[in-house]
């Protein structure tokens, strides 16, 4: 009898989203993709706007995007997702849109592009994926590859003096006038992933308001190419990666005007 009362009143608390397509992730052991792809699956979930979504992905690993979410997805040429979101955009204003994009993406071959994108204040979401290397062709420099840090182009680390200082994407764009809403997050323990998915579904939500240009940047491990365990670079990110690239609020539009 205990056991059937027991039964009949257990809920289901955590569950694969509606916007995840029943399909295993096939990245590398640590990645955070499949993380950042769970937190941005449950936002949408939560809002309730999985019909109305379209996701944009470029080329790397984040090319594998339309494999795991369950709602149209587009993949655009190397940088170029937040031109194809504009014009999606402003051709059917009742979708929510959003890029998801990496940092040799987003901050290298697609730095105009999103820095204009940011100026015109487009209306979209961008949720970008920074683990400071390229990731799926072999681990070279990125633009987001911090001082010291051991690349397969930089055996020796990162000099700045030859090679230039890394990208602070975040810092950069908060600057801009079209700019509504930056945060960067983590995804380094449980707590930061739990602000990660607030940022995440704040930021889609600000779209649906309809109050322009918002990016997420997600710091994001690649023990892979790191040459380290997942949990190496979990304590990597937090002791060296996070002082070049400190998590916050940069910019929000509504805080400062109180809308």
């Amino acid at each position: 009898m205990n056991k059937t009362h027991k039964t009949e009143n257990m809920c289901k608390v955590f569950e694969r989203p509606r916007s995840l397509k029943q399909e295993p992730f096939r990245y590398c052991p640590g990645c955070g993709h499949s993380i950042a792809h769970r937190l941005v699956a449950e936002s949408i979930d939560s809002l309730g706007i999985r019909d109305r979504v379209i996701g944009i992905a470029p080329v790397g690993c984040a090319v594998f995007a339309y494999d795991y979410f369950n709602f149209d997805m587009i993949e655009a040429a190397h940088g170029r997702p937040p031109a194809v979101a504009t014009g999606l955009k402003r051709a059917r204003p009742d979708t929510i849109v959003f890029t998801y994009q990496g940092d040799g993406d987003l901050a290298a071959i697609g730095t105009g592009e999103i820095i204009h994108a940011a100026a015109r204040g487009e209306n979209i979401s961008v949720f970008f994926v920074n683990n400071a290397t390229y990731g799926m062709t072999g681990g070279q420099m990125a633009p987001t590859t911090i001082a010291g840090q051991r690349t397969a182009t930089t055996p020796n680390g990162r000099d700045s003096a030859l090679h230039g200082f890394p990208l602070r994407m975040s810092e950069l764009l908060a600057t801009i006038d079209g700019v509504s809403y930056i945060e960067r997050v983590s995804l380094t323990s449980y707590a930061e992933i739990r602000t990660a998915r607030q940022a995440i579904e704040k930021s889609l939500q600000y779209q649906i308001s309809g109050f322009g240009f918002s990016m997420i940047e997600i710091l994001s491990p690649c023990p892979t190419d790191w040459g380290m365990t997942p949990a190496e670079s979990l304590r990597w990110m937090q002791t060296k990666m996070m002082k070049t690239f400190p998590v916050g609020i940069f910019r929000d539009r509504t805080e400062e005007t109180g809308a």
